[in-house]
């Protein structure tokens, strides 16, 4: 209870007290060290080159291994029969750039974010980049498990719809055809093995090369599995 007095009453700055307000709210964790959040909320186009340790950068690359490794053993324990691949692209959907930013402009981060406003900025990746420094900052003020619990309990529960990322983006196989137009690419579907009633195995071909495997109990289910397994050599499922 004492504590709980001491910081409601303590004299600090009004920006400091809605820093602070913002990460409780939004990613339930009380700081203790707030030189490392003002940081996260700094970007380079902020400060001059020779201040450029002071921006969000370092802060950042450190956030996207913790979002990283997070999200990986997360996705292990919640689909324990899925294979790599499948894990793959699904951590790939999460931790992608489009779905990072758009959880920052849900979270509002862009009301606090320090940038200079010029032409060559994208906001919605600086919004994106700062999510990813905020957590490398709650990871450096309180640990792993809190960022884990952050990440987890907060960010990951309240703005990203898991059913909507596995179903949408399921035509393999239209998307494999669009990327492979869009190259000039030579794209074939080979049915190497057929067993009536049971399976069909299918093998994408591109350029003449071997690529994806794909087995289903019927023709389509095998291409679509073997041009999900292509997207995913091609490192196009992002």
């Amino acid at each position: 209870m004492f504590k709980r007095i001491f910081f409601l009453s303590s004299k600090r700055p009004q920006d400091e007290l809605e820093l602070i307000r913002f990460i409780i709210e939004r990613f339930g964790y009380r700081p203790k060290n707030l030189t490392h959040f003002k940081k996260a909320f700094t970007h380079k186009s902020f400060v001059t080159k020779s201040e450029r340790l002071g921006s969000n950068e370092r802060l950042e690359f450190l956030g996207d291994s913790i979002i990283g490794s997070v999200i990986s053993e997360w996705l292990y324990h919640r689909f324990p029969h899925e294979d790599e691949g499948y894990l793959t692209q699904l951590k790939s959907k999460i931790v992608s750039r489009k779905i990072l930013s758009e959880i920052a402009e849900n979270m509002d981060l862009r009301s606090l974010i320090k940038y200079q406003s010029i032409r060559s900025i994208n906001l919605n990746s600086i919004e994106g980049n700062t999510l990813e420094a905020i957590i490398g900052a709650i990871y450096l003020d309180g640990g792993f498990i809190a960022a884990k619990n952050s990440i987890i309990n907060h960010v990951f529960r309240k703005y990203i719809n898991v059913k909507k990322l596995l179903t949408e983006d399921t035509d393999y196989k239209s998307k494999l055809f669009i990327i492979c137009q869009r190259n000039r690419w030579e794209l074939e579907f080979r049915c190497d093995q057929e067993i009536p009633a049971k399976s069909y195995e299918v093998v994408t071909y591109i350029n003449e090369e071997k690529y994806g495997l794909g087995i289903g109990y019927t023709k389509k289910d095998a291409e679509q599995e073997a041009s999900k397994t292509t997207l995913i050599l091609l490192e196009q499922l992002v």
